[in-house]
């Protein structure tokens, strides 16, 4: 376990220095990957999303592929089609993108439901379906969706079934001014976010040491109390006055599992409120919906999160 977490605690330097000014950012996607969930990424053009997942995937040396989702993408063109071989005169599988351990989804929002739907499976399942055969997905299979807060015209809202299979939804904000100026000594240094460029970073651990921390992330002692303080969170968001739509079961499930990862990645072998807290925003910004009302009253999920964390009492 020392090893892995030294392999991990690498990941996080070195990710700290390329993406400079995002440290929280960066380890609750760490925690998100340790559980094995997806992620939405949500932030405004040119804050590093796209950066930060090819630089990720580099470092662990996980096979990458990004797809560019505009509104004439095909699910085919995402999953894969077969193709007639007039030389072989046989139907030869030409396997889309989605065949990878990392796959970049950009502007998932841009793309219509019909190709979004087509992640669904894959997301879930780990497997995907052509002409009905069924193909598994690598062992590590890991979607990283963004998407563009400021765009309204020409998007496709993601539905509630859709972002329930999302693990996290991360907000990547605008660097503080130190950071900033540190992202421009690094380009006037000569660091720029092209392939060549990330190619030359050095890998700091594998795709199969991450799969053996997930595996050590399961066995994370998580007490009754905590389960049943968990607990009292998610129904208390199924009955708080600001909120139409609360935490699911599946929600309850990811909560847990992404304790114990952020017990982990904290060098703990047991999960305390402080963890359920942590992973508390962005487990559940994406899956609880406010009533039109509360919208009017200006009020934002990010704060009414924090009021049904404030509302249960926590064990001692």
């Amino acid at each position: 376990m020392s090893e892995l977490k030294s392999a991990l605690n690498r990941l996080q330097e070195a990710l700290n220095n390329i993406i400079v000014g995002q440290s929280h950012l960066i380890q609750q996607f760490l925690i998100a990957m340790l559980a094995g969930g997806h992620i939405i990424l949500e932030g405004v053009p040119g804050t590093g999303k796209t950066l930060l997942v090819k630089v990720l995937a580099q470092l662990i040396q996980a096979d990458f592929k990004r797809v560019q989702l505009t509104p004439d993408v095909l699910p085919a063109d995402i999953t894969g089609t077969n193709i007639f071989d007039l030389n072989s005169r046989n139907f030869v599988l030409k396997k889309g993108p989605v065949f990878t351990e990392v796959l970049l989804a950009d502007e998932i929002n841009r793309t219509p439901p019909k190709t979004q739907a087509s992640l669904l499976e894959a997301m879930e399942e780990m497997q995907v379906t052509l002409d009905g055969e069924t193909l598994p997905l690598p062992d590590f299979f890991w979607v990283i969706a963004t998407q563009n807060p400021l765009e309204f015209e020409g998007t496709y809202p993601l539905p509630e079934a859709q972002l329930d299979r999302f693990l996290f939804k991360l907000v990547v904000e605008y660097p503080q001014l130190e950071a900033e100026k540190q992202m421009l000594l690094n380009r006037r240094s000569g660091f720029a976010a092209r392939r060549s460029d990330i190619a030359n970073i050095e890998p700091v651990t594998t795709v199969a040491e991450i799969l053996q921390a997930r595996q050590a992330v399961k066995k994370i002692e998580i007490s009754e109390a905590i389960v049943d303080y968990l607990l009292a969170l998610v129904r208390a968001s199924r009955q708080f006055p600001d909120l139409a739509l609360g935490a699911s079961p599946r929600a309850a499930g990811a909560w847990l599992v992404t304790s114990q990862a952020a017990a982990w990645l904290a060098g703990r072998e047991f999960v305390t409120p402080d963890d359920v807290k942590a992973v508390a925003a962005p487990l559940m910004r994406h899956r609880l919906l406010l009533k039109p009302e509360a919208m009017l009253d200006g009020l934002e999920i990010d704060g009414v999160i924090a009021s049904v964390l404030n509302q249960v009492p926590v064990p001692r």
